[in-house]
């Protein structure tokens, strides 16, 4: 039976092998702070004595393929076939002295030294970021400059972890607000190296690192004519703690998170429409006053659309939602869409029908990653809903 040459390793074969160990960043943690791996011994498959003696040719063939040898490296060798066809000896495995011989052999000696020269300018900033700089040293290489930029501004998080400005007002050479918004997570991963005991949670980055931020805002449309607070302004937005802090007459909330149906919703006696945008109900949480209202709530149908339902209903437990249920869903099939990714949340604050709705659009059971987009449903059905 012929010798199959491509169960033999090449220099190719060798060079993927050492290449995985830079592409996880081995070679350049093993350069800075050696673990023992070197001299390291990279087994290369060779031929038998059998294929020697019926494939000589192509075993001849691939031995010719490693005479330029291995830079960087060393060939180590073994005596086959003594005791059939004479001893003929074969490259039997790669060998590297250090995490450097092996770098040298891809070839990225030079990134290897922009490495070492980066670590050691992030160092001398704050020793403590040694770590960092080991644990993701191909990042290091990727930011160059600008992480060494990043290290001032983690540092110095690290240092106040309550600084009581804005972002915009940190004065740090080379920083500005874009900088540290296009560099957060390398940011945080380094003040999470710098500081391990902070937990660095929440949504808002600079609310996260104690910086003063913009307040949330609500959008709100008054659908009672009589109730405007002051002429022309029917349609206003205000902040959360305003929002929190009204005073209103109103009988009926009505939450939706798509700007053309706010703006769409008829004139409702003793009524209020606010405007969420997605996630955006949040700045509701702490409005008190909401207990004693009818709040109903119109999203997509679509995970995501009961996820929001339930981060409001966590904080009102008695909103209704409305315009999301199966009914709605089957009588509006010319204009289902498609949900690009859907959540898998379990959510705790559904009611049995919203539940079991959740659960088939999460199964597919209608349509794969089935979504109805509230913008969508016939007018005369939504008037037909909200009127009941």
């Amino acid at each position: 039976m012929a010798a199959d040459p491509h169960l033999w390793s090449t220099p190719a074969d060798v060079r993927a092998a050492s290449l995985r160990s830079w592409n996880n960043g081995e070679l350049l943690r093993e350069m800075s702070a050696p673990s023992g791996l070197h001299p390291r011994r990279r087994a290369i498959r060779h031929p038998s004595a059998t294929q020697l003696r019926t494939d000589y040719a192509l075993a001849a063939a691939w031995a010719s393929s490693w005479e330029q040898g291995l830079r960087g490296g060393s060939l180590e060798r073994v005596s086959v076939g003594a005791n059939t066809i004479g001893a003929n000896t074969v490259p039997s495995a790669a060998v590297f002295g250090s995490a450097a011989d092996e770098i040298t052999f891809l070839g990225l000696s030079h990134k290897a030294t922009r490495f070492a020269e980066l670590r050691e300018r992030v160092m001398n900033l704050d020793a403590g970021l040694s770590a960092w700089t080991l644990r993701r040293p191909l990042e290091l290489l990727k930011q160059g400059e600008d992480a060494l930029v990043a290290a001032r501004v983690a540092i110095w998080l690290a240092a106040n972890p309550h600084p009581g400005i804005h972002l915009r007002q940190l004065t740090l050479p080379g920083v500005h607000t874009k900088f540290v918004e296009t560099h957060r997570r390398i940011i945080d991963e380094m003040i999470s190296t710098l500081a391990p005991e902070r937990v660095l949670s929440g949504k808002n980055y600079a609310r996260r690192h104690g910086f003063l931020a913009a307040p949330d805002r609500v959008r709100i449309r008054f659908l009672d004519p009589t109730q405007i607070p002051v002429p022309g302004m029917a349609d206003v937005e205000v902040t959360a703690a305003g929002f929190a802090a009204l005073q209103l007459d109103m009988d009926r909330v009505i939450a939706t998170e798509n700007l053309v149906n706010f703006l769409a919703l008829p004139t409702t006696t003793r009524a209020l429409a606010v405007f969420g945008g997605g996630y955006g109900f949040a700045a509701l949480g702490g409005a008190a006053w909401l207990k004693d209202v009818e709040v109903l709530y119109w999203g997509d149908i679509d995970t995501h659309g009961f996820h929001i339902l339930d981060q409001l209903r966590a904080h009102h437990p008695h909103v209704r939602s409305i315009l999301m249920d199966q009914q709605t869903l089957l009588a509006h099939r010319d204009f289902w869409g498609r949900e690009d990714t859907p959540t898998h949340a379990a959510l705790t604050h559904l009611g049995p029908a919203e539940s079991a709705l959740y659960a088939a659009l999460q199964a597919g059971t209608f349509a794969p990653q089935l979504r109805l987009e509230q913008e969508l449903l016939h007018w005369d059905h939504v008037m037909e809903r909200l009127l009941q």
